[in-house]
């Protein structure tokens, strides 16, 4: 049922401060490192000052345990996988980590990090790193956090149902359009019970425990801490928090049971991260703290998102003036030639606007492009043929632009690896809430550039429009 913002007036207000100096003095006690594996490259959305690697050689993840940062992102991008793909990439990652670990004598947090409106390939992903970690270490994980609490993006956890918020109103998630994800969709209207219906009965919705706002916010850190000592096999913990000082509560307790004992892996969207990693807030960014050089040209924009969102989003960036839009038609997607030739055609185009100086907005049709096949791999092979043309409008590029907006999860994911070839980037921090801005490495394509990840389910209407406006100086 539907809740108006209000609804959180109901709950006492927290110590933020006194929780602020308790967590400090636990992170600063945490000898782990925290490895954050991110489904698609959103999830660096609530920090700034963080790695980024977009493989998981060996290389990469001796110099992520190597750096002085509490944390490090590995990009997977599975949430474009299939359920094959995803399952070896994570037992790989797995391994590799598990190796690198023993070599450098290092211990480790695994943080899967996933979409604010539970999609994704859960809950394969954390049973294949629970099931490689405790091969490698011969312990067993007691228990599995799940916190989607990402306030940047309006989703809050209360009364264990998760809203996403919409202008005042609180929708429970499984209401929204994003449910209806012909991949990872969804019907429970409680999280116990999304817990069931995607472990098939694995875990029981009466089995959840569920950290409550009103132990939270009484500040009953003991209580909440006895709760996790009494988690073990793998049994699913569920995190209700409307605030930032919600989740620093929970996590006081958290890292208390740790230090009893307790090992924990974690399914969060990107507000966990943050707290934990003890990463302070900074303002949003501006144009000087992004573009370092100029190359002469416009910018580029790619949309690949196809939610009610971010058709809102793009409606409200045509109202700005000096940029160009392309339509790739994606109904070609079926036809390989006829889709091939399409992409040459907007390749062309946005060159020449480019090298005008004039910003170019290349989008996919806005319709939603279906296999009719009925199996959801095949939909999502669809989703990433299309990505994958997307990017191509960034990696074919003979010229380079000054700065590119990617909107969308997988279409961000294929910009940054393969259409920018992006093999570490420094998370410079958000310039819209929510949205994350890498400033790409000296191996990437275009070195040194502002490269902004744009969540499809992120941001009010005009957000796309603010984001460009600043990059364009206006």
């Amino acid at each position: 049922m539907k809740q108006n913002i209000t609804s959180f007036h109901r709950f006492p207000e927290v110590d933020e401060k006194e929780a602020d100096r308790l967590l400090e003095q636990k992170i600063r006690k945490n000898q782990k490192k925290i490895i954050v594996l991110d489904d698609d490259p959103t999830g660096v959305q609530t920090v700034h000052d963080i790695s980024v690697y977009t493989g998981w050689d060996e290389e990469s993840i001796r110099s992520g345990f190597e750096e002085d940062r509490p944390l490090f992102y590995i990009l997977t991008n599975s949430r474009g996988f299939t359920r094959e793909e995803t399952e070896k990439a994570h037992r790989e990652i797995s391994r590799t980590i598990g190796k690198v670990a023993k070599e450098l004598k290092k211990e480790y947090l695994l943080i899967s990090r996933s979409d604010s409106t539970l999609r994704g390939h859960y809950p394969l992903e954390t049973e294949i790193l629970r099931e490689e970690y405790e091969k490698i270490w011969g312990k067993q994980i007691d228990g599995e956090i799940l916190c989607p609490f990402f306030l940047e993006g309006g989703r809050f956890t209360m009364d264990n149902v998760h809203y996403v918020r919409y202008g005042e109103e609180l929708i429970p998630a499984n209401e929204t359009e994003f449910a209806k994800d012909k991949t990872f969709g969804y019907e429970a209207a409680t999280m116990p019970l999304y817990v069931e219906e995607k472990t098939a009965g694995a875990y029981r919705a009466e089995d959840v425990v569920c950290i409550s706002l009103e132990d939270i916010r009484g500040f009953q850190v003991e209580k909440i801490k006895k709760q996790l000592l009494g988690v073990n096999r793998f049994r699913k913990v569920i995190v209700n928090a409307i605030s930032y000082a919600d989740v620093k509560v929970f996590c006081i307790a958290l890292y208390q049971a740790m230090e009893e004992g307790k090992l924990f892996l974690f399914r969060s969207a990107a507000a966990l991260v943050k707290v934990m990693g003890g990463i302070s807030s900074q303002p949003l960014l501006e144009r000087k703290d992004m573009v370092t050089r100029e190359t002469g040209c416009g910018g580029v924009i790619v949309v690949g998102s196809h939610t009610e969102k971010t058709t809102r989003q793009l409606a409200a960036l045509r109202e700005l003036d000096g940029i160009g839009f392309i339509e790739l038609n994606a109904g070609l997607v079926k036809e390989e030639a006829e889709f091939a030739r399409e992409v040459e055609r907007c390749l062309k185009e946005e060159e020449e606007l480019l090298k005008q100086g004039k910003t170019v907005c290349c989008y996919t049709t806005r319709s939603l492009i279906t296999a009719d096949t009925g199996n959801k791999e095949d939909e999502l092979r669809l989703s990433v043929r299309i990505s994958d043309a997307v990017q191509s409008l960034v990696g074919k590029l003979s010229v380079t632009p000054a700065f590119v907006i990617a909107k969308g999860g997988i279409t961000s994911s294929d910009v940054g690896t393969k259409a920018l070839a992006v093999k570490k980037a420094n998370v410079l921090g958000q310039i819209r809430p929510g949205i994350p801005v890498w400033q790409t490495g000296e191996e990437s394509r275009f070195p040194g550039t502002p490269y902004v990840i744009f969540p499809g389910n992120v941001g009010e209407d005009t957000t796309l429009r603010e984001a460009a406006q600043i990059l364009m100086g206006m």
